[in-house]
């Protein structure tokens, strides 16, 4: 089994990175393997509304995005961080996750169906559990099994060397990954003694106009 963790930071070794390695440190122990994405420090363009993936099941811009959608096919859970700013998620993982997500809709819906997600967020002080909040819509939309811990997924420092001072919540972090880590290998019991995935129906689409 493998968990992919998206570090949404423009810092590639900051205070989100130092999140994710201590969850990727716990998944080692329970025997998942993971890989840690930085989504880097470049611009990253928002979702245009070309819908030109629901030809292709891939973003029509060429970056990053479609070489996560192809890891994410074989990845069997998922792990968002997001440093704040602006009392939200950095503009890059927004981006990111809006084509992303988008572009997985409108190509069937299935790299993502039913695989544990859980979001972080790292901060100086305010704003993590907005961040948490936001990025939780995602996976509420996209059917994937939203995974907690015994608090609100967050670190604070301000920078990376101050985030091991946080004792509650690197803990948070390892209780996250092996509540993953649970669920995953559940899942994989389940589908092993025939229990079988859900009945999908077709999506009914409605507005307010009509």
């Amino acid at each position: 089994m493998k968990v992919l963790l998206v570090n949404g930071g423009p810092h590639r070794e900051g205070c989100t990175y130092t999140a994710l390695s201590e969850m990727a440190t716990t998944f080692a122990k329970e025997g998942i393997e993971t890989e840690i994405i930085w989504l880097g420090n470049k611009p990253i363009g928002g979702c245009i509304c070309c819908r030109a993936c629901r030809k292709t099941g891939k973003c029509a811009i060429d970056d990053g995005v479609n070489d996560f959608l192809d890891k994410a096919e074989t990845a069997d859970g998922f792990i968002f961080g997001s440093p704040v700013h602006w009392g939200a998620a950095t503009g890059a993982i927004t981006s990111f996750m809006d084509r992303l997500f988008y572009a997985d809709l409108n190509g069937g819906g299935n790299r993502f169906y039913l695989k544990p997600a859980a979001a972080i967020s790292s901060a100086r002080r305010a704003g993590t559990t907005a961040t948490w909040d936001q990025l939780n819509k995602y996976f509420g939309l996209m059917q994937m099994p939203i995974v907690t811990s015994q608090y609100w997924n967050m670190v604070h420092g301000a920078m990376a060397d101050q985030v091991p001072s946080d004792a509650e919540g690197l803990q948070v972090m390892r209780t996250l990954a092996r509540n993953m880590a649970f669920m995953l290998k559940c899942k994989q019991t389940a589908l092993q003694n025939g229990v079988e995935m859900p009945e999908r129906e077709t999506g009914i689409f409605t507005n307010f106009v009509r």
